[in-house]
């Protein structure tokens, strides 16, 4: 511990301990045990009590007090806990008699004050603390710590039962894997003292009445077998598990969700998943006795665990799809479609009549859905569904939100009434229709999808929540039609769906309400990404209203808006200007127009969300190579550059700086061929090290660079210094030497010095000079060179990169901040710095 530490200890304790002080500020108390945290990894030893007296005087005074405050109680807690964790210190502490006074039966849980939560926390997380040795635990077990911690498992206070249920989980562990000699079994001799309490108080509460207790118990399993994969954990299940089962067809017991939890972290631990028999045929029969909603999120997560048992799984996809199949059932005509299902794991009366009560059909059903909507998205370990019997079913459960769909039965009718304009079950069916656009399903129902879709995106009573949501659809949908198209030759179908989509758009485009306004131009932007090279997709686009449209919402009101307008205009621009074969549609679709408008956003838009938008759209044009040769894109960024500079939102100067990254590695691709390198690749010519920083230079390109380095946005420093370190690599590779710590003599040299003192400063540099006079001349080739083997920018890298913890996290740091709450500052002001 350092000694301005050592000097600041002795006051802080007193003035937490100072009885005439109502309390202290909570904050202040968090950040004084983080530091005893920290002080307490850097000194494990028990020479931090012997030198520092005060601790043990500071316990003492607290336990002296006949009232102390609660959060000081509390504090004084955790405090002996963290000093605890040390078994050395643990023993010292002992003499001194503390520990008992604090964790026994004669201190605070016999006091007034054991009412207070904070004090019962606080008690509790001091014990979590200590329990790192074998000393700790005795104490526990023999002082009747244990009852303790067993009652607040029920406390009132949900954080206080939290840790204790952990507090228990970690004993437990802490127990066999220290105490235990030989495997264990479930005779109690075999298991050592505490955990033998544990097991106790654990197979008591689930035998008795209580649901409470029962669910305490489960609860503590659960996290148990979440975060202890030692196998010792199944001779303790087998203990249990008969009474654990019985839970499943006692109707009194209501803990089914606890443990539907409580199994599927038993699925997840090898030592279950790799078994045979019991375990597994637990979990079929959960999966059978649950509800639909209890049993949901146990089912998906196993069709998640790729070891998992197939018939297991079978039947986990089985309960997922049941109210799918019982939707499709109940809507369609005698035999008209098969279900999705050939049997059903439970009773499908059960499901019909969720499905009947407007609270338990929508709750299920977005379950359902989510569920679905997640299965669909893995990449690894895929489920097969039956999708084109699942899409029937979303495309009913649609046509019901909105009334479409006339009911064919009893349960149809009453489906028809809870759902109508229900915009969550909308939204959720919309999210997995999108998703079941990757997988392979029946031709013939694109069109129904399409009628659908195109119903929801026409009607007036489609929220904007839901339209975005439609949009979405529509967009991964057209794609995967368009992909059909190529290989069955349906054009007119294709070109027949996109004028209506493109009809549908123009009207959506000059909405009152501007979040439809905005995910309208989103929907455009995503269907030019995915089709602008499809002919049809192009000739639909351009000959509706759209793209006039679309520039006219430059100007919207909403911000937002506006820059959604910038991204379509500027994707758009790869269709109208920067095609190979671009149409004729307008003089203000032209490359000058466009540029010119963009850039006139860029220096005068009040929001920084369209100049944002802005940056961003020119540097994907700088991407694919739409700006022209090498000159006319260096003159194109040194425009945007001058503009962009000093933006006072970091962002755009961010976005800026991505694009000076995006230039330069143009430049080098080009330079080295065949392959194109990174930008720190060693090895061109000397001429085309020469042209390069001539291009570089005249698109003024190293004076934003040296100034972002001094920029206050820290990320803005630490982005520059690595486009400035992949270009000293390229011009001086590996191997070069460089001018790194001579002595300058040349007034080239005496600027570039300058410069290196000057970035030195950091944020901190005023004035950063460009021009060239009383500094650096940033557009001479020669200087730049100098500047790149001369300027420690791995030095600048390093100081830009390193996080502020190692200041504010620091136990000097900690303390300076405690002493600010508990103490006058004036008085300590010399000693903290």
């Amino acid at each position: 511990m350092t000694r301005e530490c050592s000097l600041l200890l002795p006051r802080v304790c007193a003035a937490l301990a100072d009885p005439r002080q109502p309390g202290s500020d909570d904050t202040c108390l968090e950040k004084l045990l983080d530091w005893f945290h920290l002080l307490t990894e850097f000194d494990p030893g028990v020479e931090l009590l012997h030198d520092n007296p005060c601790l043990t005087q500071f316990i003492t005074s607290v336990l002296a007090l006949p009232e102390p405050s609660p959060s000081i109680l509390s504090f004084t807690l955790q405090l002996a806990g963290i000093l605890a964790s040390s078994e050395n210190r643990f023993q010292h502490l002992q003499q001194e008699q503390l520990l008992v006074r604090l964790f026994g039966r004669d201190g605070p849980l016999n006091s007034a004050l054991w009412k207070d939560a904070s004090v019962r926390s606080g008690w509790v997380h001091g014990v979590h603390s200590m329990m790192q040795h074998q000393a700790a635990l005795q104490l526990l077990c023999s002082g009747g710590g244990m009852d303790v911690i067993f009652t607040l498992q029920g406390d009132p206070s949900l954080f206080v039962a939290s840790a204790a249920s952990q507090l228990l989980v970690d004993m437990l562990t802490l127990s066999v894997e220290t105490e235990a000699t030989n495997p264990l079994s479930t005779k109690d001799c075999d298991w050592p003292a505490c955990a033998q309490m544990i097991i106790k108080h654990i197979e008591d509460s689930l035998q008795s009445r209580s649901a409470a207790r029962i669910e305490q118990s489960l609860k503590l399993l659960t996290s148990l077998f979440g975060s202890c994969r030692a196998t010792w954990t199944e001779a303790l299940w087998l203990g249990v598990a008969k009474q654990v089962e019985s839970f499943l067809t006692e109707e009194t017991v209501q803990a089914q969700c606890v443990l539907a939890k409580l199994l599927l972290e038993m699925a997840w631990s090898p030592v279950f998943y790799n078994t045979e028999g019991s375990f597994w045929m637990l979990v079929t029969s959960a999966l059978a006795h649950l509800t639909p909603v209890q049993a949901g999120p146990l089912a998906v997560g196993l069709l998640k665990l790729c070891k998992c048992p197939q018939d297991v799984r079978i039947q986990a996809l089985t309960v997922l799809l049941q109210p799918m199949d019982c939707i499709l059932r109940a809507t369609s005509q005698p035999l008209e479609y098969a279900g999705l299902l050939d049997e059903s794991v439970s009773d499908p009366i059960t499901v019909e009549g969720l499905l009947s009560s407007k609270s338990s059909c929508v709750s299920l059903l977005n379950q359902t859905l989510a569920h679905l909507e997640e299965l669909l998205s893995r990449s690894r370990f895929p489920v097969d569904l039956p999708n084109t019997p699942l899409l029937r079913s979303l495309l009913t459960i649609l046509q019901f939100c909105n009334g479409l769909l006339s009911p064919a039965s009893p349960l149809g009718s009453t489906l028809s009434r809870i759902l109508i304009d229900s915009f969550r079950v909308q939204r959720s069916a919309l999210a997995v229709l999108a998703a079941l656009s990757n997988q392979k399903v029946c031709d013939t129902l694109i069109g129904s999808l399409f009628d659908v879709l195109l119903a929801y995106l026409e009607s007036p009573n489609t929220s904007p929540t839901v339209l975005k949501k439609t949009f979405q659809a529509t967009s991964k949908w057209l794609v995967r039609m368009q992909e059909l198209s190529c290989s069955n030759n349906q054009w007119q179908k294709t070109e027949k769906i996109l004028e209506e989509v493109f009809l549908v758009l123009q009207k959506r485009l000059c909405s009152p309400c501007w979040e439809i306004r905005d995910s309208s131009l989103e929907f455009l932007t995503d269907l030019i990404k995915c089709l602008r090279d499809q002919d049809e997709f192009k000739q639909s686009l351009l000959s509706s209203e759209v793209p006039k449209l679309t520039g006219n919402l430059l100007e919207d009101p909403e911000s937002y808006v506006r820059a959604s307008a910038v991204t379509a205009v500027g994707h758009l621009a790869f269709i109208t200007c920067f095609a190979p074969e671009s149409p004729a549609i307008g003089e203000e679709y032209n490359k000058e127009n466009i540029v010119a408008k963009l850039q006139e956003i860029l220096s005068t838009d009040s929001e920084g969300f369209p100049r944002r938008a802005v940056i961003s759209i020119f540097t994907q044009w700088v991407r694919q190579g739409c700006t022209g040769q090498l000159g006319e894109t260096g003159q194109f960024v040194s425009q945007v550059i001058q503009t962009a500079e000093h933006d006072l939102d970091w962002e755009v100067r961010f976005g800026c700086l991505e694009l000076v990254q995006v230039f330069c590695n143009q430049i080098f691709c080009q330079h080295v061929s065949p392959k194109c390198p990174p930008l720190s690749s060693p090895g061109t010519s000397s001429i085309h090290e020469n042209e390069s920083l001539q291009i570089l230079c005249q698109a003024k390109l190293f004076s934003f660079l040296f100034r972002s380095l001094c920029d206050c946005d820290r990320i803005l420093g630490q982005r520059a210094c690595d486009i400035l370190l992949g270009l000293s690599s390229y011009f001086y590779p590996f191997g070069t030497p460089r001018d790194l710590g001579k002595s300058v003599d040349l007034p080239a040299e005496h600027s570039i010095a300058w410069l290196q003192r000057t970035l030195r400063q950091g944020s901190l540099a005023q004035n950063f000079p460009t021009d060239g006079v009383n500094g650096v001349d940033f557009e001479d080739p020669e200087s730049m060179m100098l500047a790149l083997g001369t300027v420690d920018l791995i030095e600048l890298h390093d100081e830009l990169n390193k996080s502020s913890d190692h200041v504010e996290k620091s136990p000097q740091s900690l303390l300076q901040d405690i002493l600010a709450t508990v103490g006058t500052t004036e008085e300590n002001e010399s000693d903290c710095y």
